[in-house]
């Protein structure tokens, strides 16, 4: 059963999804911030792994470690990735998704 307070954590975090990147596109790229924005945030197809579970969704299930590209060597790959200029948005959108998604874990745990 989904309850209140699971409801907001789950609402903060998708939000958050799109305001942290935005927050980061504007800081770091300035004269692109929108296209910085939108290619980190398409990274949330990352998701689509989520589509393997069932229950698709579990609010008290932590997707790190759970789904496979949330995993330590997806993650391990996304960091190596921010060293090739061209794909350097993509791991940072990913970066900051696994980032998201850990310190939803965290929540989870000690929330």
């Amino acid at each position: 059963m989904l309850t209140e307070s699971m409801l907001l954590r789950s609402i903060i975090h998708i939000l958050l999804h799109f305001l942290i990147p935005g927050a980061i596109a504007r800081i770091a790229f300035r004269r692109r911030w929108e296209i910085a924005w939108l290619v980190m945030t398409i990274t949330l197809v990352v998701d689509l792994d989520h589509m393997l579970a069932i229950p698709a969704y579990d609010p008290n299930r932590c997707s790190l470690g759970f789904h496979p590209l949330h995993s330590a060597p997806a993650i391990g790959i996304y960091a190596a990735t921010v060293f090739i200029p061209k794909l350097r948005l993509i791991a940072i959108g990913l970066l900051v998704h696994m980032l998201l998604d850990w310190s939803d874990c965290v929540w989870m745990k000690w929330g």
